[in-house]
């Protein structure tokens, strides 16, 4: 199992209601190599306040091996062209370590925070975005004549003065976003990733998602083997039980914080726990947060997150994710800070499955 982690200095801000704080470029480059060094796989950079591109030229720069992506960037608000040109260089720039995420975000995000027009359902909106997509990048590689007409995205034209050319690795890793088996499928089909939502459960991955994921490769020649599947597990952990015990409260928070958006009650449903996430969705249009991490139940808890100490983390998390997923995304930097041993043998145990 590959494990990555996030690119420190990028973590959202309180779900309280505090701003995402600053990235200090020397910050960047000093943890992107730390990530490399405590032998880590891959490191990502989320869309919370920040631009997920930017801070990966500096990880670029300042590693060697690691894999780099966007966890994830929001496709809607960007035209292909301007992903695909960033997707370009940040694949020249890291010799072709770069993995292009992918995602939606709800309709309220893209018409209210970003400004962006919600033509029609977000899944085949996606589907032409991707081949889209993919029709630029071979035009930038081949010279291909571009002729790509979709309903929502359209590239026929690109003058040789705006063509960047080719690159040694071509081939861009596309991951997206998954909750729903609509988009499950389209990764199965169409991805070489597909990126769990935290609130996919091992049990709803499994029972949910992984057909729906088989389903579509098939669909395409392929099996499910050919894709990465990466989850993002919550993690409850400390060095002493009474740490654990302290660490729940924030997590109870960050998972409301999720299951209070009704696009994503389709895990609460499978669990019977709809009625909470509707007491969630209410208080969130009340702007009563701090209140709604008391809604999330020992129960879920235990059922969302992986809870234990440093040295319980990781066999719990290799009996849970173990033929679900080929990658664990672990913010272990930010969670077990005071110890680096800590963090390289939970990724060593991890790797060695």
């Amino acid at each position: 199992m590959r494990v990555e982690t996030l690119l420190p200095g990028l973590d959202p801000g309180s779900l309280a209601g505090a701003a995402a704080g600053a990235a200090p470029i020397a910050g960047l480059a000093a943890a992107a190599r730390q990530i490399e060094e405590l032998g880590f796989d891959g490191l990502t950079t989320p869309e919370t306040g920040h631009d997920p591109f930017l801070p990966l030229v500096i990880a670029a720069e300042h590693t060697s091996r690691i894999r780099m992506g966007t966890n994830v960037a929001i496709a809607f608000p960007r035209s292909p062209m301007t992903v695909a040109q960033q997707a370009w260089d940040l694949q020249r720039f890291s010799g072709g370590r770069f993995l292009l995420g992918l995602g939606t975000q709800v309709k309220g995000h893209n018409e209210r925070r970003y400004s962006t027009p919600w033509s029609g359902p977000p899944g085949p909106r996606l589907r032409e975005y991707v081949l889209c997509l993919r029709a630029i990048f071979q035009t930038f590689q081949n010279g291909v004549q571009p002729g790509f007409s979709g309903e929502h995205y359209q590239f026929t034209l690109m003058s040789p003065f705006f063509n960047p050319g080719a690159i040694d690795h071509p081939q861009i890793p596309i991951y997206i976003s998954a909750l729903n088996p609509y988009m499950a499928r389209l990764g199965g089909e169409m991805c070489d990733g597909i990126r769990l939502h935290p609130l996919a459960t091992a049990r709803y991955a499994r029972e949910v998602l992984l057909p729906a994921i088989e389903a579509g490769a098939g669909k395409a020649g392929r099996s499910q083997s050919d894709i990465d599947i990466v989850a993002m597990p919550f993690l409850v952990t400390g060095a002493t039980a009474a740490e654990v015990e302290a660490a729940k409260a924030a997590v109870r928070m960050h998972i409301a914080f999720y299951a209070s958006t009704r696009t994503y009650h389709s895990v609460l449903e499978f669990h019977g726990w709809v009625d909470a996430g509707l007491e969630l969705h209410e208080l969130s249009l009340q702007g009563r947060w701090p209140e709604m991490g008391r809604l999330i139940s020992d129960e879920m808890l235990s059922e969302f997150a992986t809870v234990g100490t440093h040295d319980e983390l990781a066999p719990r998390l290799s009996e849970r994710w173990k033929g679900v997923t080929s990658t664990l995304f672990l913010p272990l930097l930010s969670q077990v800070p005071a110890d680096e041993n800590v963090v390289r043998q939970v990724v060593r145990h991890l790797q060695r499955g």
